[in-house]
């Protein structure tokens, strides 16, 4: 049976499993029984299935194309984030003589059908997925595909980065809300975080930084509040918490929290009220205040470097190569 005709239901009807459990062992081999794993594992060994087999072209043809999708337009402060990586990435595979396509999708299921015309066209060679999620079948459905891909985002669904099959690039943003509370703290203990409603894997990393720095400090992490991704909701939120509580400083989520909590403080006759925002962008600076800055440049470099190498993370780390992901450290900018 040649690389070209192997499929994961090849594998699968070979370990005598599901193809799902093909595509577990792919994605997340610790949710696998041992002994299941292991037989599918061996599976894919004897008959040479290589998911990410057509990685070589990328690294080999100067006309490669890279596809990425681009979220639909909703305004708002922070999607400036997401529109900095996209340049930097179509800037540096320019200049490693690599194109990019953005193609647009409203959801994860016509994003997959737009990733397979796309693919089967010929008019991509790898992918680039932003915006990772719990029970994210982008992920599953490119490496049961076999196109090779890297993520801006962690797979959340896996208990440590080692065990994930597959390379992506992300923030550290519970560093970033670590360090922006440490800040915080020096003005007085009682600092609040204002993220996104339980849910959202980013938002419940930043928050884990917050509760972090304030556990380490001695400082009650009781003060924590939530509101979407709206200025006018997050005014609200800081509006009733100015009303009833003493604080004195509040970290947030993102910008566009942090623009709101802004508002909501000199509504209360508190302008110099520290307020952290998260991703440094030009709103917060024209207001004078602090953010973590997210490098989009370094991450979109980082994905480059990792696509270009190739290779799944299982295969790269059976070739001695333990480098499958990057994590850029974010800084705090201090106005």
């Amino acid at each position: 049976m040649s690389e070209k005709s192997i499929t994961i239901e090849d594998v699968a009807t070979a370990a005598g499993v599901s193809r799902q459990t093909v595509s577990n062992v792919l994605n997340t081999p610790s949710i696998v029984k041992t002994a299941t794993r292991e037989r599918v594992q061996e599976a894919i060994s004897r008959l040479g299935y290589s998911p990410h087999a057509s990685a070589r072209r990328l690294r080999t043809q100067r006309s490669a194309t890279i596809g990425i999708h681009l979220d639909p337009y909703a305004g708002g402060i922070s999607g400036v984030v997401l529109d900095r990586f996209v340049h930097a990435l179509t800037e540096i595979a320019g200049d490693r003589g690599l194109r990019v396509l953005v193609y647009a999708a409203s959801d994860q299921d016509e994003e997959i059908r737009r990733m397979s015309e796309l693919v089967d066209a010929g008019d991509v060679e790898a992918v680039v997925v932003t915006g990772t999620r719990y029970d994210d079948r982008r992920l599953s459905w490119l490496t049961e595909r076999g196109v090779p891909f890297v993520s801006f985002g962690r797979p959340w669904d896996v208990a440590s980065p080692d065990e994930s099959s597959h390379l992506w690039v992300d923030v550290d943003g519970a560093s970033g809300t670590r360090a922006a509370t440490v800040h915080a703290l020096t003005v007085g203990p009682r600092v609040a975080f204002l993220g996104w409603p339980e849910g959202s894997p980013t938002g419940d990393d930043r928050e884990r930084g917050w509760r972090e720095a304030m556990t380490d400090a001695g400082a009650r992490p009781d003060l924590r509040l939530s509101a979407e991704e709206r200025v006018a909701e997050a005014r609200e939120r800081v509006v009733d918490l100015l009303a009833t509580t003493d604080v004195d400083a509040i970290v947030c989520a993102s910008d566009t929290l942090a623009v709101g909590a802004h508002v909501a403080a000199v509504a209360a006759q508190r302008p110099d009220l520290a307020i952290i925002g998260f991703d440094n962008t030009p709103a917060v600076e024209a207001l004078g205040l602090a953010s973590v800055e997210q490098l989009p440049e370094l991450v979109a470099a980082g994905a480059l470097d990792l696509l270009m190498a190739g290779g799944t993370r299982i295969e790269r780390r059976a070739a001695g190569d333990t480098e499958a992901h990057v994590l850029v450290q974010p800084r705090l900018v201090v106005r």
